[in-house]
């Protein structure tokens, strides 16, 4: 599981990060830093809704049509993603042709037309889009959940936007995006996969004159600090047949030293089937069809949450089975440390056979911590953890307090206030 990366800085600032593997294929990422908590509330969603945009015409392929064909035509996959800290547009074909990826994401970000008439199309898409969370619970549930622990900061800001805002945006609004954050000191070029010699050469062709501009230190949002008085309880009346809850807490930033802990905690918890959520809360009681936990990480804090879907009469009583889970796992033995780091370190090899999964994992790294860690050191901090290492990582986050996040037909929140 050896892959060696090699980083090249562009004149003009854009970080190129090239990795060789032994594969046909080649994923070529460009990944921005911007994101939904970077957005000022009037135009909230603009992120998301400009990676749309940039599809619909450039420079050299003019219309929407035109750039579905070129990667297509040569049997690749494309697509882009917004998060909320990063928007990334990748490309995954034969490794021959390596050059029409790099010439590709360089037309979207660099050479975008985006023109009126598309514009006002788009908006009706992403209205349909939102429509389509909004009538999506399990999706809604955890939208929701992120935006009530994060309530009047940045990162509570829904990701997709809010409808009068896509409905309100405008061409002068996407082009100070542009020119406010997609710099090429503020991307990073991951290509993963075979066929990588020259590509920076190639890369430094295309982009070495692209946009020039910076990106200021002020422009970078605040630290997020979670209000002590903040709400822990938030009920959405939904008129469904099935509740769905969100059930966490928060956590820490995920450059922190403890992430190891946390990601081996969070394994043992609910990250699989053979989890001691998914024992207690499914297979034991039936109390539902799904039940999951997450750890995810930002610059500056993060979340531990558990989500599940149950029948109306018994959402209390799978809350409760989730806090008590919660109560007792700082309690780990030697056997579900060891499972936990081998489920890990099997999905990580798995991963790592995927060019897109590598171009993703580390080009995110760069831009977000400044830095590759790699995988021989994350192999290595992940067998250094140790029962007491848990037992830290989980009395350091339950002390702070739960946030309860319901999704069903309840109009009263009154009858799960004491779950808090």
């Amino acid at each position: 599981m050896k892959l060696q990366h090699k980083q090249t800085k562009l004149e003009n600032g854009l970080t190129v990060l090239t990795v060789p593997m032994q594969t046909e294929s080649v994923t070529v990422m460009l990944q921005v830093r911007v994101g939904s908590r970077d957005e000022d509330s009037k135009v909230n969603g603009i992120s998301h809704f400009l990676e749309h945009m940039v599809f619909k015409g450039t420079k050299k392929w003019p219309k929407a049509m035109d750039v579905n064909r070129v990667i297509e035509s040569v049997g690749g996959k494309f697509n882009a993603f917004t998060s909320r800290e990063e928007t990334g547009f990748w490309v995954k074909l034969q490794k021959k042709h390596i050059g029409l990826g790099l010439e590709f994401l360089h037309q979207l970000v660099f050479e975008p037309l985006l023109p009126s008439k598309e514009l006002e199309q788009e908006r009706g898409v992403i209205l349909e889009e939102i429509k389509m969370y909004e009538d999506n619970p399990m999706a809604k549930t955890a939208r929701e959940f992120v935006s009530q622990v994060y309530s009047a900061t940045c990162l509570g800001q829904h990701i997709i936007g809010r409808p009068e805002v896509i409905k309100s945006v405008s061409k002068k609004d996407f082009d100070g995006h542009l020119n406010k954050w997609y710099q090429p000191e503020n991307m990073v070029l991951a290509v993963a996969g075979g066929g990588l010699e020259g590509v920076s050469e190639l890369a430094s062709g295309l982009f070495q004159d692209s946009r020039t501009g910076k990106v200021k230190f002020s422009d970078r949002p605040e630290e997020v600090k979670i209000k002590k008085d903040g709400d822990r309880l938030k009920v959405h009346h939904k008129p469904i047949q099935q509740a769905h809850f969100c059930l966490g807490v928060e956590t820490f930033k995920q450059t922190d030293e403890d992430r190891e802990g946390m990601l081996i905690l969070n394994t043992i918890l609910g990250g699989n089937t053979s989890s001691r959520l998914w024992e207690e809360v499914r297979e034991k009681r039936g109390l539902v069809y799904y039940v999951r936990s997450s750890a995810s990480g930002h610059m500056d804090t993060g979340l531990l949450v558990t989500q599940a879907g149950c029948d109306l009469n018994r959402v209390e009583e799978a809350i409760k089975v989730v806090k008590a889970e919660y109560e007792k796992i700082s309690e780990v033995s030697e056997d579900e440390l060891m499972r936990a780091k081998e489920y890990i370190k099997g999905g990580l090899a798995l991963e790592l056979e995927d060019s897109q999964e590598v171009a993703s994992w580390l080009g995110s790294e760069l831009l977000l911590e400044g830095e590759v860690k790699g995988v021989k050191e994350t192999i290595e901090a992940i067998e250094k953890i140790r029962i007491e290492d848990v037992r830290r990582v989980a009395e350091r986050i339950f002390k702070n307090k739960l946030h309860l996040t319901i999704v069903g037909p309840f109009k009263d929140e009154t009858k799960f206030e004491n779950l808090v």
